[in-house]
């Protein structure tokens, strides 16, 4: 898929990988992006650097995600792509993490996306085709080792963005699966004399994670990966799961341990 002169809405866009995004897209020559946060204020600041439209919409809530997508399709006429972007950390830990809390972030992270395919899949379809890529994790594909919510929640958004890609490409709608390790954003950074997050050594700028999307939208692959070793990753935890875990618990108690100093 080629950016140039689409009509594509982004979720969570006003900061962090999103924001890299809407920037991302208006140079590549996009017709118009549509930012969509919970903070207006910033996501109109967004807006007006890449010469688009602001909405206000909390992803978790899905009568304000039909009532959004429909007023952007009135406007605009038809949605191009969908960057389904929008997503929250949660709590550590799993058992102790309250009912509360992982209802919260399967909410943002696996529901919202319901929510919004829901809004926008028909009328794909009955244009005769669209593109939709969800932002998961490669903790969606591997795991992370101190956060169960987070793990399980991108999970279940992997196998959602493969679900609607098997489902709906016969009605034309390309589905694409956005699979980052670190990216500089606030989701990875830590408080003044905190220990540094394991994954920032790693990590990657948002302006390295968009040229990804490009380039992944270009080549029209499932499954985009900024950070290629991620794909030498699973085939290892696909070879030896035994290992893997094994290697994972490891990882864990050297996070563990840093962190108590």
């Amino acid at each position: 898929m080629n950016i140039r002169d689409k009509v594509i809405l982004v979720t969570g866009g006003a900061n962090g990988i999103g924001r890299g995004l809407c920037e991302r897209f208006h140079r590549e020559g996009a017709k118009t992006v549509v930012v969509t946060d919970i903070d207006l204020d910033e996501a109109e600041a967004v807006a007006e650097r890449v010469g688009g439209a602001a909405y206000r919409m909390d992803v978790a809530d899905e009568a304000q995600v039909r009532n959004v997508i429909g007023d952007v399709l009135e406007k605009f006429g038809h949605i191009d792509l969908v960057c389904s972007n929008a997503g929250i950390g949660g709590d550590e830990g799993c058992l102790e993490v309250s009912n509360e809390s992982w209802q919260r972030i399967h909410e943002i992270n696996v529901m919202s996306h319901v929510y919004i395919a829901r809004a926008v899949f028909p009328s794909m379809i009955e244009r005769g085709g669209g593109a939709f890529m969800i932002t998961a994790s490669a903790a969606g594909l591997l795991t992370l080792p101190t956060a169960a919510p987070y793990a399980v929640t991108k999970h279940a958004a992997v196998a959602l963005a493969e679900y609607f890609s098997f489902a709906y490409r016969e009605q034309g709608i390309e589905v694409f699966c956005l699979c980052p390790q670190g990216v500089k954003t606030d989701l990875i950074a830590t408080k003044e004399g905190e220990p540094e997050s394991f994954l920032m050594p790693e990590a990657i700028e948002v302006e390295d994670c968009a040229e990804a999307v490009v380039r992944g939208l270009e080549s029209g692959n499932f499954l985009i990966l900024p950070h290629p070793e991620v794909a030498g990753y699973i085939v290892n935890k696909a070879t030896d799961y035994d290992r893997w875990l094994g290697h994972v618990s490891k990882m864990r108690r050297g996070i563990l341990a840093a962190r108590e100093g």
